[in-house]
């Protein structure tokens, strides 16, 4: 009986210290920064967590986790655990601490508002807090399927036909094409085509010397949050079709043109005579 009645009492004390602490030790987490915002699937972004109320000592020591699930992945080396002795920021005039995460976004992330959860315990107990919040998300990259619209062997003169497959406006599209083993540029390297809609297409003008095989095309923009992006693309060049079409055009001239110049003078001649014959009639009636 007695045994029972010292358990009670230990139990109860222990429940009252429990609570005392958990009342004591009072921590806020909140997300205070995303950068950038929104954060692009496939890509890095920067989540700084605020802890408040490190500063009281009945804390003791605080770990604090970001923990790692979709849509976040870690790199290897990238810190996932804050800990903190409670208690000494006080000296230093702060009652919080910082801990700042730099994250890739999974690369099928999907636009809009993402959970993510952190994780914290404190003092000798194993017991983990879980709190909740939200990044934003969206897929502000574009993406273009580009091809050789046509090529003039005459004048070097190559028009690039280039179509936004995204589903994004883009601003100040430019491209560029370096001296490579299949084209040769003659003149300017950039072509700055400008805004460029989703599903629509533009075309633009190099003059260049190009071999049959892929060359590689820079494509320069801006997205819709400002950034400045830059991506490369592979293009196909099918000389045969270009080669066959100017050789047709080789064998209907000058000879094409010499016809219809031909034609042409024997209507307006077939013309003339008839008029000048009627005329001349005329001029029988009236001496008549």
């Amino acid at each position: 009986m007695k045994k029972s009645v010292i358990s009670f009492v230990f139990a109860i004390i222990f429940l009252f210290s429990f609570a005392s602490v958990s009342a004591a030790c009072d921590l806020d987490v909140s997300l205070i920064n995303q950068d950038p915002y929104p954060a692009i699937p496939g890509e890095y972004v920067k989540l700084v967590f605020q802890i408040s109320g490190v500063d009281n000592p009945e804390c003791g020591m605080i770990d604090f986790e970001l923990l790692e699930q979709y849509p976040l992945i870690f790199d290897p080396n990238e810190k996932r655990i804050y800990s903190v002795d409670s208690g000494i920021y006080h000296r230093n005039y702060k009652s919080f601490l910082l801990a700042t995460y730099k994250v890739r976004v999974d690369s099928d992330a999907m636009d809009g508002d993402n959970p993510i959860e952190t994780n914290y315990r404190y003092g000798s107990r194993s017991v983990d807090f879980q709190n909740q919040f939200d990044i934003n998300i969206e897929d502000t990259r574009a993406d273009f399927e580009i091809h050789v619209k046509d090529y003039d062997l005459k004048n070097n003169q190559m028009t690039l036909e280039v179509l936004n497959i995204a589903k994004v406006d883009v601003e100040a599209l430019t491209l560029e094409i370096s001296n490579q083993e299949n084209i040769q540029i003659k003149g300017s390297k950039f072509n700055i085509v400008g805004d460029l809609d989703s599903n629509d297409y533009t075309t633009a003008n190099f003059e260049a010397i190009p071999q049959k095989g892929e060359f590689n095309v820079k494509i320069h923009y801006t997205d819709n949050i400002g950034e400045r992006r830059s991506l490369e693309k592979s293009v196909l060049f099918e000389s045969e079709y270009f080669e066959e079409r100017t050789q047709d055009q080789k064998e209907k001239s000058p000879w094409t043109y010499v016809i219809w110049i031909a034609i042409v003078l024997l209507i307006v001649y077939y013309f003339w005579k008839r008029h000048k014959k009627k005329k001349s009639l005329k001029k029988k009636l009236a001496k008549k």
